[in-house]
């Protein structure tokens, strides 16, 4: 296991050098960069651009711009980010985990009602739950993110006032302790159930496919001829089986922990890393849109080799050689 680990570990260095090229090269060619961002501003002389440019180091070519970006890189440093004057792994830092909190409540309700609604649709295939629950899944998974977080954001914020129109806490509060946990709790029921309905879908969807192949084998088939109680059959030994191919579908989600949603955290103004990134690319600020690109590439690499561990672990009929 620990030459494996170390094998996959080494084998993802090539992968992550051209990953790093590929985003630096997708950034450092795009038109308009901080400098220019800032010529909007009628006291901007194209003398002060020039001196500008020459102090964030974008009048240098892009192979030595690139190798110094990846020297620090590799130094843990990601630069200063442009628009707040400060480290960019400060400002992640400072952003990463309340995007983090609402991954984790998304992650939990999202495989909590996928997992209800996939294995019941499974057990009861084609019946009128199993008809009403796909159709109402593909419509939700159908919907864009902005519009159904407005549409709830009508509803429940501005129209019912059932919980706060945005924000993390409320504004000028001083709770502390089990009132302070409440008050986020609420701001983070709406932003937690958009992205919730959206993503169950697919997911659902994966139960329900695993569900309905290991029901159909012949072990199943015995376990029922044994006698066995139907709630046995599915859960101990159906559910078990199935969960096999969704271990690579969780891990492959858990960089989206740190991720943020771009679109939800903005029309939330949940105080997360999405929304930061959001920002930084109207102003250019690419120090900080790359260090957090490169964050989320290590931490997709990861993933893949935690999927292979967990899934060898699992599954006894596969050797990790």
């Amino acid at each position: 296991m620990t030459q494996f680990i170390i094998r996959r570990l080494l084998q993802s260095i090539p992968t992550l050098i051209g990953a790093s090229i590929i985003i630096f090269l997708i950034f450092a060619l795009a038109p308009g960069d901080y400098v220019t961002r800032q010529f909007e501003n009628p006291k901007m002389t194209p003398e002060r651009m020039e001196q500008l440019r020459a102090l964030y180091g974008l009048d240098k070519p892009l192979p030595e711009r690139y190798l110094r970006w990846a020297g620090n890189m590799l130094r843990g440093e990601m630069g200063d980010s442009l628009m707040f004057k400060k480290p960019v792994i400060s400002v992640i830092n400072d952003f990463i985990w309340n995007s983090f909190l609402l991954g984790v409540a998304i992650m939990f309700f999202e495989w909590l009602i996928a997992s209800i609604i996939g294995i019941y649709s499974a057990v009861r295939q084609y019946s009128v739950f199993d008809t009403i629950a796909t159709l109402i899944i593909f419509m939700l998974y159908s919907l864009p993110s902005f519009f159904l977080g407005l549409l709830l954001l009508k509803i429940f914020a501005v129209d019912l006032r059932w919980f706060p129109v945005g924000g993390m806490i409320t504004t000028a509060s001083n709770y502390t302790g089990w009132a302070h946990i409440t008050d986020v709790a609420k701001h983070m029921v709406l932003p937690v159930a958009t992205l919730t309905l959206i993503s169950v879908g697919g997911l659902s969807r994966y139960f329900r496919a695993n569900m309905l192949e290991v029901i159909k084998q012949d072990y199943i088939r015995t376990a029922r001829a044994k006698g066995l109680k139907e709630r046995t059959v599915i859960f101990k030994h159906a559910l078990r089986n199935a969960l096999l191919p969704l271990i690579t579908l969780f891990t492959l989600e858990i960089p989206s922990l740190f991720a943020g949603a771009m679109i939800t955290e903005r029309i939330y103004n949940w105080p997360g890393i999405g929304k930061v990134v959001l920002q930084a690319i109207y102003v250019r600020d690419y120090p900080l849109f790359l260090g957090y690109t490169m964050l989320i590439t290590v931490l997709t690499i990861l993933a893949n080799i935690l999927a292979d561990v967990l899934y060898g672990i699992a599954d006894p009929r596969v050797r990790l050689k």
